[in-house]
């Protein structure tokens, strides 16, 4: 079965770029949400099973705040922004912050760390990946 993956990112293209790589990759993408209040809708409708969560969003500096709702129903967060310093605090239940830009290879070495771990099978993260 494949891995359900939101997208919550603002920035349209690096959205629909990151979806085809996560469709490439096997993956099932619940949507793209540029906003809080899209991307807690559509975690709504269908519980992903990641979500890669950009900082900024179109509606502000929300995606602390949706990270940390998106974790505590369980789902794998993982932050991607190009303004890691803007989580200065460690977001319960999420993963960690990948710095962006993200290659399609990052994307996939994330991809893949984070479902094996999901399925308690070992893995070591990428190197880029700063783990909370």
């Amino acid at each position: 079965m494949p891995t359900k993956v939101l997208i919550v990112e603002d920035e349209v293209l690096i959205a629909m770029e990151t979806e085809a790589i996560v469709e490439d990759l096997g993956h099932h993408p619940v949507g793209i949400a540029a906003t809080s209040r899209e991307a807690l809708a559509l975690a709504a409708a269908e519980i992903p099973d990641v979500a890669l969560v950009d900082v900024n969003l179109a509606d502000g500096p929300t995606g602390p705040e949706v990270g940390a709702k998106l974790a505590d129903l369980g789902v794998a967060v993982v932050f991607i922004t190009a303004n890691p310093r803007m989580l200065q605090r460690r977001i319960e239940n999420a993963i960690g912050v990948f710095d962006k830009p993200v290659a399609d290879r990052d994307l996939a070495e994330l991809l893949e760390y984070v479902t094996s771990r999901a399925a308690g099978r070992p893995a070591a993260p990428p190197s880029r990946l700063k783990l909370f």
